[in-house]
């Protein structure tokens, strides 16, 4: 191995002390509700994928880069998330507010590209990433999605044009359907008429199984 792939290597944590799990899906979801109640539970450390520093710079970036250095930077903060999840995982299970899914999904909706020209430029970059042991997409109807949208505290841009942008809630559920299909971590958890509590009960149901079945 050269110097420079030395250095870019992750390195291989092989004491993980429990599941890494995500949750994807459209602004209003609740997967940020979800991500609370299930650290708790699980006693879980939860992340968002684009955090610090990356988080604020979001806005500025959404605004005035073209979508090849956007790409760039939502990549860049995936990057960043995965270290921090590797790192968090040596102490116990880890909970990521969005993750991969996220970065391809949302790029093509927002930019209008293919699915698959995304998963182009991110392929590089795969066997960087750690793995997601299962992944819970949440699924949602546009009127839920306006319900919760209402009662959201840390409103963004990027909330507002999921219903003022023609076609930019239908084009990023779409995104997440066919992402989905092509996810061997996927699970589809539908959030309409659940409470959180219900939605975090369902995930410890699934996660009790899964355990059951691996013993």
């Amino acid at each position: 191995m050269s110097p420079l792939r030395a250095a870019y290597d992750p390195g291989v944590n092989d004491h993980h002390r429990g599941p890494f799990i995500v949750l994807e899906g459209v602004s209003g979801a609740g997967k940020s509700t979800l991500a609370g109640l299930l650290a708790r539970r699980l006693d879980a450390t939860a992340i968002h994928t684009l955090a610090g520093p990356h988080t604020e710079w979001a806005e500025v970036v959404n605004r005035q880069l073209r979508p090849l250095p956007q790409f760039a930077f939502y990549l860049s903060g995936l990057l960043h998330a995965s270290d921090t999840v590797r790192q968090a995982l040596a102490v116990g299970p880890v909970i990521a507010d969005r993750y991969a899914s996220s970065v391809v999904a949302c790029h093509a909706a927002v930019n209008r590209v293919g699915l698959d020209q995304v998963r182009e430029l991110i392929k590089p970059f795969w066997s960087y990433l750690v793995v997601p042991d299962v992944t819970f997409y949440l699924i949602s109807s546009a009127a839920s999605l306006r319900g919760r949208m209402r009662t959201k505290t840390d409103v963004k841009q990027d909330d507002i044009d999921l219903f003022d942008v023609p076609g930019r809630l239908r084009r990023l559920q779409e995104n997440f359907t066919a992402v989905a299909r092509t996810d061997p971590s996927a699970v589809m958890l539908t959030t309409d008429g659940r409470s959180p509590a219900d939605l975090a009960d369902a995930v410890v149901k699934y996660l009790e199984g899964r355990r059951v079945q691996s013993d």
